[in-house]
């Protein structure tokens, strides 16, 4: 899953360019708090991307979740969250925002990953400083999280390997749930020195910490609030949110939720009717779905995805 410490960093891969894509996330945050809505596959991105958001998150839980079904404990492997950030990039134009869990490894790993990610259209990448062995949602008990040095050292690396200088480095601390809301703070200036652009305090327990958090340090370096539902933090308005010093919002796992949710309505209808006639109304229809695709079935050589022409046979 990561290459020995001993190895270099393995070049990265031709992939879509980022040029635009940390830049214009930056720029966005300047002069609003973003809202930056997970999505689970590519699907989602386009329909977060038309309903007029700024990113897409590739979320670490959301992924684990919906694409491999296992719960989000640092199961997959970096191969696979590259292909699906790359997957992900090639589906919107906006920002991807992309949840790097602990980096996959030391700091020459962390460089790693970073180049691979950034090639694959990674707009930012999010690094936590959870300990590996004991990786688990920021939402549950039992987390344990490194030294502030070795973090310190990770996000160093990672701010030295990007190749665009407009990708976003964002430095997650979970301390908040294990040490305590000083030891956040201080954990959070930390990174900052170190090289993250914006900085993600993991699981506040309340409105006031926000607000705390947000005071000490008063617009001066980007701060990212996690809306995840049925966590340890209260659900913030975006508003809200920018009035206390957030400028950008995570909805990680929301889409999951609600698809999954509405899905598992949808088999009990049809296991009691034996149809789905029911639910006709409740589902996009073929004609929405081409839309979002922007597919013309009329004219299928016009759209973007159109198979070349087969080669014609030489006449004899």
């Amino acid at each position: 899953m990561t290459n020995p410490a001993t190895d270099s960093p393995p070049p990265a891969p031709a992939g879509p360019s980022t040029a635009a894509g940390g830049a214009a996330l930056r720029r966005i945050a300047e002069t609003e708090t973003v809202g930056i809505v997970g999505a689970p596959f590519a699907l989602a991105g386009k329909l977060v991307e038309s309903a007029g958001f700024d990113a897409i998150y590739l979320s670490g839980a959301a992924f684990s979740a919906g694409l491999l079904g296992v719960p989000d404990i640092g199961l997959f492997t970096r191969e696979q969250l590259v292909e699906q950030t790359r997957i992900l990039a090639r589906a919107v134009t906006i920002p991807v925002v992309v949840d790097a869990d602990t980096g996959f490894g030391g700091p020459r790993e962390v460089e790693a990953t970073v180049r691979l990610l950034e090639a694959a259209g990674a707009a930012a990448i999010q690094l936590e400083d959870q300990q590996a062995a004991e990786k688990r949602c920021g939402h549950l008990a039992g987390k344990q999280v490194v030294e502030p040095a070795e973090m310190c050292e990770k996000l160093a690396a990672a701010a030295a390997a990007r190749r665009d200088p407009g990708t976003v480095i964002i430095g997650r601390t979970d301390s908040r749930s294990v040490h305590g809301l000083d030891d956040c703070i201080a954990r959070l200036h930390a990174y900052h020195d170190a090289g993250a652009d914006w900085l993600f305090p993991e699981a506040l327990a309340s409105r006031d910490e926000f607000g705390l958090v947000g005071r000490e340090f008063a617009g001066s370096i980007p701060l990212l609030a996690n809306m995840t539902e049925f966590g340890t933090s209260p659900l913030i308005s975006i508003p809200d949110l920018a009035d206390l010093g957030f400028r950008a919002v995570l909805y990680p796992v929301t889409l999951l939720r609600l698809g999954i949710k509405a899905m598992e309505a949808g088999l009990a209808m049809i296991a009691a009717d034996g149809s789905q006639e029911s639910l006709l109304d409740l589902m996009q229809s073929r004609d929405e779905l081409y839309a979002l695709l922007d597919y013309d079935p009329a004219h299928p050589e016009r759209h973007r995805f159109a198979r070349p022409a087969p080669p014609q046979e030489p006449r004899s």
